[in-house]
C-alpha cells in the first residue's frame, strides 16, 4: 500500500509567512467583527435526546430518550480559522494533518492543476480526494491558503487537535458531549426537527450553510456559500444565540461512537478517554457538503461518527468547559445567558509523535481516512 510519511516540521515553516500576516492583521480585523470567543451559560436540566423519526437507523439516532445534563459553557461559534491561528502561534502546535502530509478534500474545491496529481480516491466517496499538504492553513492544499478566511470555521482536524486547541483556549477547555451539544443545539425547545424549528428554510429563508443541487455534482450556492462560510453567517441559529450548530462544519464531541445494535443508553452515553487513538468519535452537526438526498444530517438529532485520526475540508469544533457556581446560578431560571470571552488556558497541548503513516490507499477503521460513505 502506498504511503506518504511526515514529521510535519515542512509543514510548520510553510505556515509561518501566513501566521505572520495573520498577527499583523488582527486588530484590524478584529474592530470590524464579533468576538468569535464569546461563550453561552446553558443551563441544566431534563430534556429528550435523539429522535422518533428515524433517518438512519444505523447511526442510532433513535429512539428519542429522556437525559439529564448539567449547567454546562459552550462556544457561541464554530473555531474559526483565525482563534486556531493564534493557537498555533502561540504554541507552535502541529496538526495531525501536517504531520500526516495530507488531507481530505472534495473533489469539486479543487482546481485542474492539483487534479491532475492525485490518482486515488476512496473507493465507497469517490469525491472526497487525499491532497498533499491539505490542513487547517492551507485548506485545499498546498496552493491554498486561508487569507481572507479568517472567520471560516478551521477544518482538517482530528479529534486530538481539537481538544488540545480546547484545552488551551480556555481553562477547564474541553470538547462537549453529545449530551451537551444536543442540549445546547436544541436552544431549550423540544422535538424539533432543526435547531430553528421544523421548516428548513422558514419564510423562505435560508438558515444554513447546506449544499444545495445535485449531490456531489453540481452545488447551486443558493444559501450564498459553496463551500465554508464565515462562522457568524447565518445568525443565531436558536433562541439561546448558537451559531452554526446545523451545517458549515462538522463538530467533534467528546463522546465515543459504539455498536448501536447496543442498548441506547450504553450507546448514546460513553465516554472515552481523549487519548485513545483508534477510537471512533461522535461528531454532529452536518456541513456544507449536506444534503439531503445523502447526508440528511444537519438534524439536531442526527449523529455520525470518524476515527479519533481522521481530518477532512468540513470537519471542526467548538469548545466547552464546566459551569462555575456562579454561571450555575445565572441559568437557575432555564434560561442561557452569554458571557464573555474566557482567558486563554496554559495547557500544554498534547505530543503527536510518532504520527507517521499516511496511507493514502487501502484504508481501514483507524487510519487518517473518511468514514463510510453516508458519513462525510
Amino acid at each position: 500500500t502506498p504511503s506518504r510519511t511526515s514529521d510535519g516540521r515542512s509543514m510548520k515553516a510553510h505556515s509561518a509567512a501566513w501566521l505572520a500576516a495573520v498577527a499583523l492583521a488582527a486588530g484590524v480585523a478584529r474592530a470590524n467583527r464579533p468576538d468569535f470567543r464569546e461563550q453561552i451559560v446553558v443551563p441544566g436540566g431534563r430534556f429528550g435526546l435523539g429522535t422518533d423519526h428515524i433517518e438512519f437507523p444505523l447511526d442510532a439516532e433513535g429512539p428519542a430518550r429522556p437525559v439529564t445534563v448539567k449547567p454546562f459553557v459552550l462556544d457561541k461559534y464554530e473555531v474559526s480559522i483565525d482563534r486556531f491561528a493564534e493557537f498555533v502561534n502561540a504554541t507552535g502546535y502541529i496538526t495531525e494533518a501536517e504531520r500526516f502530509g495530507w488531507s481530505f478534500v472534495h473533489e469539486k474545491a479543487l482546481d485542474e492543476a492539483v487534479l491532475q496529481t492525485i490518482t486515488q480516491a476512496v473507493q465507497s466517496v469517490p469525491w472526497w480526494l487525499p491532497v498533499d499538504n491539505a490542513s487547517w492553513s492551507h485548506p485545499e492544499g498546498a496552493a491554498s491558503d486561508a487569507s481572507g478566511r479568517g472567520s471560516h470555521p478551521a477544518v482538517h482536524l482530528s479529534h486530538a487537535d481539537a481538544d488540545a486547541f480546547c484545552a488551551w483556549a480556555m481553562p477547564g477547555g474541553r470538547l462537549p458531549t453529545e449530551v451537551e451539544w444536543e442540549r445546547a443545539a436544541r436552544g431549550g425547545k423540544e422535538g424539533r426537527m432543526y435547531a430553528w424549528g421544523n421548516k428548513l428554510k422558514p419564510r423562505n429563508k435560508h438558515r444554513a450553510n447546506i449544499w444545495q443541487g445535485q449531490f456531489p455534482l453540481k452545488n447551486t450556492a443558493r444559501d450564498g456559500f459553496k463551500w465554508a462560510a464565515p462562522v457568524d453567517a447565518f445568525g443565531p441559529q436558536n433562541q439561546w444565540g448558537f451559531h452554526g450548530v446545523a451545517g458549515n462544519a462538522w463538530e467533534w464531541t467528546a463522546t465515543e461512537w459504539c455498536d448501536p445494535a447496543r442498548p441506547a443508553p450504553d450507546c448514546r452515553g460513553k465516554q472515552a478517554p481523549a487519548d485513545a487513538g483508534d477510537v471512533e468519535w461522535v461528531k454532529k452537526g452536518g456541513s456544507f457538503l449536506c444534503h439531503k438526498s445523502y447526508c440528511f444530517r444537519y438534524r439536531v438529532a442526527a449523529r455520525t461518527k470518524n476515527t479519533a485520526n481522521s481530518g477532512a475540508y468540513n470537519l471542526g469544533a467548538r469548545c466547552a468547559r464546566d459551569a462555575t457556581p456562579e454561571e450555575q446560578r445565572l441559568v437557575e431560571n432555564g434560561s442561557a445567558v452569554q458571557v464573555g470571552a474566557p482567558e486563554v488556558g496554559n495547557a500544554v497541548p498534547p505530543s503527536t509523535e510518532g504520527v507517521t503513516d499516511g496511507a493514502k490507499v487501502g484504508y481501514r477503521p483507524g487510519q487518517h481516512a473518511a468514514a463510510g460513505a453516508d458519513e462525510l
